[in-house]
Order: structure tokens, then sequence, then C-alpha cells
């Protein structure tokens, strides 16, 4: 068997054909099922022209024809493209282009949006409508139950694990971009869930399948909700291709307006054992949901769930001890993007007090300054995370933002995504934040990522975004944009007060503005154009 997703899944779904695979409110599907419908639609791929290589992107919510559209490609050995369904016309019409994508296979909801771009996709080849109840069409596109029923399952083939896999970036260090992987080296990379449980991840087709079923004879087979978008990487890796790599069942619901609450009741009636969000965007109302439902005498039944797994932004420390306290599992917080992992933090009832953004290094893991040195750990000095593991080949059709983020030292090949760390005696990393939204305020590098996380530590305070202003003395000031708790929002001068003593001066907001809510994306990540042009309204007004 290779690390090819496809092989993974086909292997998988001979060995445990009855066994769970996707749920998404009365579907249920199995492996046999999942395998089937899959191979189907990669028939249709077929008979349109779509061969190995081609992208086929998919424009939906999380669902099981999200993951179906997936497995298909793989198993053409064609290149699924995630699509942000936020996105309007010049946006999405961006993407398609730059991804030469030849197929669209979208949520019937997102019609109109793709008529309005359709004339500028010069390669397409297919449209796959998946219905939604939402009673909108587009023409000329075929309906997805149709393909797969008109369809005899598409026979399997030799696949290489050079085939490649892409992820498109989310946009917030400028336009999106395709990072591209090697399949061998992502398939292999992404059976790290075996280690979270304490097996040794497998090498190859015989260990796999002996895995996974001594996990399911055990009672212990993955069940695992992706509580955000599959659209990002955070929940297609960490929730979706983690879990199937392990036999497990993707559990997924309609996530176009996230509901802590919605999450918490689907986790105890469907028995996850895993739970896949994004720090504290996620995090704060999950802890809501949880203290509402136990003052009113209706708690969740939550003994299944094993873990509680989050990347792409802060996960803060109270955040997770508040958790814990109503849920008995682990907590890993990843450090990585797009462009790679680079570390981890892992928190139980049991470990000691962490600090907010410390992770433990993975073993490739390196922290350079601008010079290529390695920091030092211990000496304060700030450098560069460099993830020297499995590494992507580069963007896609960007050779210059490719030699500039992908890069050799001392013969090894690390990417650096923009992440700044220090290192701390004891080896761990301790982010800072990244690069592209440093403020310098009178020649200090200050990282938004780092005030946030103290401003957010004051008991009246739920969310915060800092940002540079333009300032006539230090070029630019810091501000915060701030959202508070009912009823207890203190004044500026007050915050600021409290402030003082628990960061450096120079890294002390000059400015908060409050804010009803913070704006965030539907993964959490951070809108700092929103937060940028809010501080600087106010700073008008405020003269």
């Amino acid at each position: 068997m290779k690390m090819h997703f496809a092989d993974i899944w086909e292997a998988i779904a001979d060995a445990i054909p009855d066994k769970e695979a996707l749920v998404h409110g009365e579907i249920r599907r199995s492996w046999r099922d999942y395998e089937d419908r899959a191979a189907r639609l990669a028939a249709s791929y077929n008979s349109h022209g779509l061969a190995p290589g081609a992208k086929i992107a998919v424009l939906a919510h999380n669902s099981p024809e999200h993951l179906e559209a997936h497995f298909a490609a793989y198993k053409i050995r064609a290149i699924p493209i995630n699509v942000n369904y936020r996105y309007f016309e010049d946006e999405l019409a961006y993407l398609l282009d730059n991804a030469d994508a030849e197929a669209v296979v979208f949520q019937a909801r997102f019609a109109e949006r793709l008529a309005t771009v359709r004339g500028r996709m010069p390669r397409l080849k297919l449209l796959i409508e998946i219905a939604d109840g939402s009673g909108l069409h587009l023409d000329g596109a075929l309906d997805f139950e149709t393909a797969i029923a008109e369809a005899a399952p598409a026979p399997r083939i030799e696949r290489s694990e050079d085939d490649h896999y892409m992820l498109y970036t989310g946009g917030t260090t400028g336009m999106p971009k395709g990072v591209i992987y090697r399949q061998g080296d992502f398939a292999a990379a992404l059976m790290l869930a075996f280690g979270w449980r304490g097996l040794e991840p497998p090498e190859n087709g015989g260990q796999l399948i002996a895995a996974i079923q001594g996990l399911h004879a055990a009672g212990a087979a993955v069940r695992s909700i992706p509580g955000c978008p599959l659209m990002h990487g955070t929940g297609m890796w960490l929730s979706a291709i983690v879990s199937h790599n392990m036999g497990g069942c993707v559990i997924t619901f309609d996530n176009r307006h996230f509901d802590a609450g919605e999450l918490w009741t689907l986790a105890a009636a469907e028995k996850a054992t895993d739970l896949v969000i994004v720090g504290d965007a996620f995090g704060k109302p999950m802890l809501q949901a949880l203290e509402a439902a136990k003052a009113a005498g209706q708690a969740h039944d939550l003994d299944h769930l094993v873990m509680l797994i989050s990347s792409g932004v802060m996960f803060s420390r109270e955040v997770k001890r508040g958790l814990l306290r109503h849920v008995d599992c682990t907590i890993i917080d990843a450090a990585g993007s797009s462009e790679g992992g680079m570390g981890r933090s892992v928190t139980n009832r049991e470990t000691p007090e962490s600090e907010t953004a410390r992770f433990e290094a993975n073993e490739n893991t390196k922290v350079f300054t601008e010079d290529n040195r390695e920091v030092v750990p211990g000496s304060g000095e700030v450098g560069m995370i460099a993830n020297g593991g499995v590494c992507p080949l580069g963007y896609y059709k960007d050779p210059e933002k490719s030699a500039l983020t992908f890069r050799e030292i001392d013969g090894h090949r690390y990417s650096f995504p923009g992440d700044f760390a220090t290192v701390a005696e004891d080896g761990a990393l301790v982010l800072l934040g990244r690069g592209s939204n440093c403020i310098n305020s009178g020649g200090e590098k200050v990282f938004p990522e780092e005030v946030e996380e103290v401003v957010k530590t004051h008991p009246a305070v739920y969310d915060c975004l800092v940002v540079g202003v333009p300032d006539e003395r230090f070029g630019e000031r810091v501000a915060a944009v701030t959202s508070f708790k009912p009823g207890q929002a203190p004044g500026a001068a007050e915050l600021i007060g409290w402030l003082h003593g628990r960061i450096a001066g120079y890294k002390l907001p000059k400015n908060i503005v409050a804010v009803a809510g913070v704006k965030r994306a539907a993964n959490g990540k951070a809108d700092y154009k929103w937060a940028k042009q809010t501080a600087i309204a106010e700073a008008g007004r405020a003269t």
C-alpha cells in the first residue's frame, strides 16, 4: 500500500466495510458506501475529461459530499482545491483561475455566485451541484447524486506517492496561495494521531490495518467532529484526514453559523472522541455553553471525548483550564500553518499550568535569525520559526514567493511561514506572532498576538485584536480593538492602567477601541484589516 490518501482509504474500506465513515444528521455512510460513492463520482470525473493532475475545486459547507468529492479526486490522481465559501465574485474568480480549476463541485446555494465567474474559467470542463434545499440551480451543472447513480465505480488504479496534494492559504498575508505537498510525505505525516494515542504510526499497509482493527476491537475507534470549516487546513487535516487515516468516522453538521451549544449536543449524541476547533475563537463560546448547560442542570454527557484539538490561532491557558473543569480530555494545541507544523502543547487535568503560546518544538523545528543563525535557547533573541519536517514543494505558480518561504540552511530544507518566536531555556517555542502583522513603534517591534494575549487576561475582556495606527512621533502606536463581557466594560484609562507592569511599556496599547464584537473569519482567524480600519476611524474621530 502506498502512502496516498486514495490507497489508504481504499484499504481501510476493504478491511472494515461496515464501520461508519461519515455521519451528517440522518445520513450515515459506512466505509463500503463511502468508497463506492467516491468510486462512482471518480468515474464521472473521468467521463468528463478530468485526468491525473486536474484541479477540482470544492465550494461547500461541511458535509459528506464535501469529503466524497475529495476522495473521488484522489482516486483519479487529481487535486482537490479548497474554496472559501465566503469569497465573492472577484476573490472567487481569482482563486479558481489561479488554481487552473477544471471542475467545481458546489452546493446549490452558491449557484448564483458561481454563475458570475464561470466565464472567467477558461479550463472549466465540469460543474457538479450538490442539492441543499436552497431551491437554486446553475444551468449546465450535473446533479451530484445523479452523477453517482449513473456511473459504474471507477476501477482502482496505480498511483504515485509523487502525486501532489494542495491547500490554498486563507489569504491573511496577501492573496491566497496554493501550498503544494508531495502526497507520500503528507499522507505519512497525517498518521500523527496514532502517536497522540500512544501508538506507533504505521509504516505499511499491514501495520495500518492491524492498528485500525485493534482500535475498533477495543471500542476506541476515532469519531471526530470538525467544529471548524473543512475548507481550511485545521478542519480538513486534523479532523477529516487524520481520523480517516485511523479508520475513523467524521461527523459533520451545518456549520454556516457556529453554535457552541449545538456542537456539544452533537458530541454527546454521537459519542464523539475528538473535537477539532480553532483556539479561543471557538473555545470561549464553547466554555460559556458548558457553563450555561451546567447552570441549567443540563450538563452534557461527554465521557467519550478523548481529545480536543486546536490549531490556527491562540488558545489561551485560561480557556483550556476552563474547558477541562467540565470535560476530562486531552487538549492538543498545535502550532502550524498551511506551510507545515512547528510544535504542540499538550494539556490535561494532570499537567501543570503552561503559558499561552508556549509549545514543545517538533523534532525538526528550528528558530533562525535574519542572518540564518540558530537562536540559542534562553538567549531572549527573536527569530523566525522554520519547519524542517515535512516541507512543501512550493507555492503553485509562484516561484518568487516559494524561494522566499522555502529555503535551505546548512543543506536542510525549511519552510518559513513568517512566525516569530523566542526559544526558552528548555527548548520550548514561545510564539510571538506573524511578522506581517508586526507593529514598528519608535523602532521597537511589537507583535500583536503577544499583546492580545495579555489584554485578554483582564477579567472583563472577551476578545481583542491589536494593530498599529499612524503616529506622528513614533511612526505607529499600538491600538487594541476590544470586546467586553456583558456589562463589564472598564474605561480605557482603567484597562491601560491595569496592563502596566504586565507588559513592557512600549508594547502597551495607547488606544482602547471598544466594539460590540471582534470580527473573525469562519475559521477563527483574525481580521486585522477590519481591526486596523476600525482603530484608524476611531483615532480620526478622537481628533
